[in-house]
């Protein structure tokens, strides 16, 4: 289990650094951005990496989360053995990792995220103070969207962070 502390938001067809952009249009890979919200887009990026997003649009609207990152909350184990013993805070910081460290892949991909095996769970209140936005990585277009948003001094937001964790959990 692992609590989302990074997103980063595609909007819509509109949205031109959307896998589901209208320069694209709907194709066998983005096929489950346009299912009912809650659904699992999960894709592979440079022919390694899988990445796991969440439709947020109605169905048939292109709209999803990325979900870049994530603070372990239990199964540590288990994510450093898929992660080949990294350091907790390295295990789920960057939407490949997160996705490794917690055995996503294809098979999931138009999974519906309220059921067993990969659930989102709702969780606590993030008092919006600690919220930060800004551009979108690893994209090149609309790049300059303040559409991601990360857990500000939180030691689990991928990149660089100078700040200690914000829980008391322990990095072996």
């Amino acid at each position: 289990m692992a609590q989302i502390v990074e997103t980063e938001a595609y909007v819509g067809p509109h949205d031109d650094a959307s896998h589901a952009a209208e320069r694209v249009g709907r194709t066998a890979r983005n096929a489950s951005m346009f299912g009912r919200p809650g659904t699992a887009y999960v894709y592979r990026i440079y022919g390694i990496h899988w990445c796991l997003n969440v439709v947020t649009g109605r169905e048939g609207y292109p709209a999803a989360v990325l979900l870049r990152a994530a603070c372990p909350v239990s199964g540590i184990e288990a994510m450093r053995e898929r992660r080949g013993g990294r350091r907790n805070r390295d295990l789920l910081r960057g939407p490949g990792n997160l996705c490794s460290a917690l055995g996503v892949d294809g098979s999931l991909d138009g999974h519906l995220l309220d059921r067993p095996p990969l659930e989102i769970r709702s969780g606590g209140v993030v008092d919006p103070a600690r919220i930060r936005s800004g551009p979108r990585v690893g994209v090149t277009r609309a790049a300059d969207l303040p559409l991601r948003f990360s857990v500000r001094d939180c030691a689990w937001v991928s990149g660089r962070s100078p700040s200690p964790p914000t829980t008391a959990m322990s990095d072996k």
